[in-house]
């Protein structure tokens, strides 16, 4: 009786000390790992977050707004949409939000000329355009003569449709950049509607486009062109005045990008409440593109394609007062990785990839 008690004994420590390690393995990143979260009696941070569109883009902010995974970190955000990229940095900069999440390259120009905000990081570090035309247009080279539709003249869509036109050797003229102003949805009725024959849309649309019968002409990651999509910028106030409340929020959105690619569900769940869609093909799109495909880890701000996305605004008549170099601080990003937050997060996976 006693032999089997001391077995059943050594046996119950065996298997409790596996489930201690397996739950070391798999519970999310707990204080003992994460010197970012809020201290015992901490107040909670009212902050309010800018988003310059609906779009699958913003599942990272989306999903993490939906599950709460904000609190942990002392912080309770709310989200403002506001349309156009110029507003939400005149928001950000006039401490209406506190933090703004839109494409960067949408962003650049503005804080070029001078307003006073950064990028801080950026989760999605390549565009997901894809180029969509009428069905009589088959190749880029058959845009001759035709017209590209755009929301306004010097916006993304605007620098996104001449970059195609200039990364295929067509003379700037070849093509007539039309604005037609409002969303990508008004923009694809403007195709339909024959105004203009091609546009430069985002998952989910260009599934629609595809079941339409459009063509799907070129996705632009493809192109390797120097652009940033998503990316969370602050002010220099918020700078100046809450460096910790920044790192807070960076280190927050780090473990939302893992969040996201473990939890698909739930981030569809987000996207498809964000944009009213129940159109699972539409959901899988944009979660495939957005959580995987142009996600980085790091969310480091590169450095290249910022300076790349000065000179393109320069050259579409833009006034540029601020170096390439002063438009972002991955000071804060860097803080992550030096101390092992990163790591702790992805464990044994590659969270460099």
């Amino acid at each position: 009786m006693l032999r089997w008690t001391i077995i059943d004994f050594h046996h119950a420590m065996t298997m409790g000390i596996l489930a201690f390690l397996f739950y070391l393995l798999l519970a999310p990143l707990d204080s003992f790992a994460n010197p970012y979260l809020a201290k015992p009696g901490d107040r909670t941070l009212p902050l309010r977050v800018s988003t310059c569109a609906v779009s699958g883009g913003f599942v990272h902010l989306y999903t993490a707004l939906d599950n709460g995974l904000f609190d942990k970190y002392g912080l309770k955000l709310e989200n403002i949409f506001i349309r156009g990229s110029a507003q939400n940095l005149a928001a950000l900069a006039g401490d209406e939000v506190q933090f703004t999440y839109c494409a960067a390259d949408g962003t650049i120009p503005g804080l070029a000329t001078g307003i006073d905000a950064k990028l801080v990081a950026s989760p999605l570090v390549k565009l997901p355009y894809v180029l969509v035309a009428r069905k009589e247009i088959r190749r880029i080279e058959d845009l001759k003569g035709k017209a590209m539709g755009i929301a306004r003249t010097g916006d993304l869509s605007d620098r996104l449709s001449r970059a195609v036109v200039k990364k295929f050797g067509m003379p700037p003229d070849a093509v007539t950049i039309r604005p037609i102003g409002g969303s990508q949805g008004e923009r694809y009725q403007a195709m339909a509607a024959n105004i203009v024959q091609a546009i430069v849309i985002t998952p989910p649309l260009d599934v629609r486009a595809k079941n339409e019968g459009y063509n799907v002409l070129y996705r632009l990651i493809d192109l390797d062109l120097p652009f940033i999509y998503s990316s969370l910028h602050t002010s220099y106030k918020m700078l100046r005045d809450r460096p910790e409340i920044v790192q807070r929020a960076v280190a927050a959105f780090a473990e939302i990008v893992y969040f996201v690619e473990k939890n698909p569900d739930k981030a569809k769940a987000a996207i498809a409440k964000a944009m009213r869609t129940k159109d699972e093909e539409a959901l899988q799109s944009s979660y495939n593109v957005y959580a995987k495909e142009i996600v980085d880890r790091t969310m480091t701000v590169p450095g290249k394609s910022v300076a790349e996305a000065v000179d393109l605004a320069r050259e579409s008549g833009t006034v540029i007062r601020r170096k390439p170099e002063e438009l972002y601080d991955n000071s804060f990003v860097a803080n992550l990785e030096k101390s092992g937050f990163l790591k702790e997060i992805w464990g044994s996976e590659n969270y460099k990839r």
